[in-house]
């Protein structure tokens, strides 16, 4: 049986990423393979660490029945290239700073979530930090679908 770790990736680890991370663990359980896919999340910046996802991204998948309560920020360190098996950036700019700080044997690692989406045609998961309830609306949509065909994807690699 293989494990896969991933990590999920955002600026400052309390919107986007963490609702990933709690949307991915969801699927991960449902589907059984919670003894096979390891789940975290982090960010590039620092501004959050130790902090709880922030209260709209926790009302928001909390009324899809997702709890991050349990989730503190944290920011992206050099260990976590050798230990995840993917790195998906939520958005171009924390693909870039990830591959700025990612060392060239482990470039493979660092994706897009939403190369896993239905819908190729979007490259990004919004921000919606400055905006309103909407945006996390938006942003579990995307995780939601995205995290779909992530675990799809996972399930051939996690086979055996």
């Amino acid at each position: 049986m293989t494990r896969v770790a991933i990590c999920f990736v955002c600026l400052g680890n309390i919107c986007r990423s963490p609702t990933a991370e709690g949307v991915m663990r969801d699927q991960v359980v449902a589907a059984g393979l919670a003894d096979r896919i390891d789940v975290d999340s982090a960010g590039t910046g620092d501004w959050h660490v130790g902090e709880p996802p922030d209260g709209r991204a926790q009302a928001a998948a909390g009324a899809r029945g997702y709890d991050l309560s349990a989730l503190r920020a944290r920011q992206v360190a050099a260990a976590d290239f050798e230990r995840f098996d993917l790195l998906l950036a939520m958005d171009d700019a924390n693909l870039a700073e990830l591959h700025r700080r990612c060392p060239p044997q482990y470039r493979d690692k660092v994706r897009l979530l939403m190369e896993f989406a239905s819908d190729a045609s979007t490259r990004e998961v919004a921000d919606p930090y400055f905006g309103g309830a909407q945006g996390f609306e938006q942003v579990l949509d995307q995780c939601e679908d995205a995290c779909r065909g992530l675990l799809d994807a996972l399930r051939a690699r996690t086979a055996g």
